[in-house]
């Protein structure tokens, strides 16, 4: 599967607590993320009873997101939860993952403005796009990102580094490429946009060709408003390296792929070996970059909303026809 779970609880309507200046235009002041992670430490590790109370009340939705659906620790009105996760976060390794993100997340504002002016770039194409609430939390190593109907909540302890100590104990080499604070952003309009825009599994929108121009756009969407060059440094986390082999054998792997009818193909394991991080599939002889799928879709839009300037992001999210986009 691609990088990461994220949960999508009833993703309609931003709740009115976004006001109207987020809703109509794209003129907003700007993300401020809330640290929730720091209230978690508070409440968890140094015995705050106040910080408990504030997560709680302040953050009652992020709380419940994490207790019931991240860490799954039953319902979040169970009289003894608090005490559950406490005693969760009493472990010695989350303690040492703590502190670790505290030294290393001290300042979130280089973030903020990134969101911000993605945020910005998006809304000038989808004005009514709402704009969620934007925390940090520690999952313990569970999901990156979480996406609900109003908030998105970013696992700090998620994107420590490739080379952080415990990961290695944890991950393969093909996860923690996407463990870096570079790739926050990137992940946070991921997830957002696939939230927002669902695939709409239809008959006759199932196959690989369907799967893989949909997550295409999505692709093609992040790397656009967060100004890149479309070549998947941003969205997929491509090496210089990798981008030029995609490129250098593009035509070649759609031709492949249209000779052994994979286009049509609705088996998961086929699909998932297209827009997985696992970098074990080969193409003459030479290991294939991860999500390689992804890009393919991705370089498919990007040639037809450049005959399409017209069409605009909103229209191509919502268009179902990959033929059309396939043919252009």
């Amino acid at each position: 599967m691609y990088r990461f779970i994220f949960i999508l609880l009833s993703i309609i309507v931003l709740s009115a607590c976004h006001s109207d200046e987020q809703q109509g235009d794209f003129s907003f002041t700007g993300i401020k993320i809330a640290r929730y992670d720091r209230l978690q430490y508070e409440a968890t590790v140094q015995n705050s009873f106040f910080s408990l109370q504030r997560m709680n009340t302040e953050f009652a939705q992020e709380t419940r997101l994490l207790i019931e659906d991240v860490l799954d620790l039953g319902a979040v009105n169970t009289p003894d939860i608090n005490e559950r996760l406490c005693a969760y976060f009493s472990d010695s390794i989350l303690v040492h993952l703590m502190e670790d993100v505290e030294e290393k997340f001290k300042d979130m504002s280089p973030f903020e403005k990134q969101l911000t002016r993605g945020f910005k770039n998006l809304k000038r194409e989808i004005p009514d796009l709402p704009i969620p609430k934007v925390y940090t939390q520690i999952s313990a190593l569970n999901q990156s990102i979480v996406v609900s109907d109003s908030v998105l909540g970013i696992s700090l302890d998620k994107y420590m580094g490739t080379e952080y100590p415990l990961y290695k104990r944890y991950y393969y080499a093909n996860q923690r490429r996407s463990m870096s604070p570079d790739d926050i952003v990137p992940d946070c309009f991921t997830f957002y946009l696939l939230g927002q825009y669902p695939f709409l599994w239809m008959e006759g929108h199932r196959s690989l060709m369907d799967i893989l121009l949909y997550r295409g756009k999505i692709a093609w969407i992040v790397e656009t408003i967060l100004e890149g060059e479309v070549d998947g440094e941003i969205a997929l986390g491509y090496s210089p390296e990798e981008i030029e082999w995609c490129e250098e054998y593009e035509d070649e792997l759609w031709e492949g792929m249209e000779q052994n009818h994979y286009m049509e193909a609705t088996d998961p394991m086929v699909i998932r070996s297209f827009i997985s991080s696992n970098t074990g599939l080969s193409f003459k002889g030479q290991t294939i970059p991860p999500f390689l799928g992804i890009w393919l879709g991705m370089k498919k839009v990007e040639k037809y909303m450049k005959n399409h300037p017209e069409i605009g992001m909103k229209n191509l999210l919502e268009n179902t026809d990959s033929a059309s986009i396939m043919e252009d």
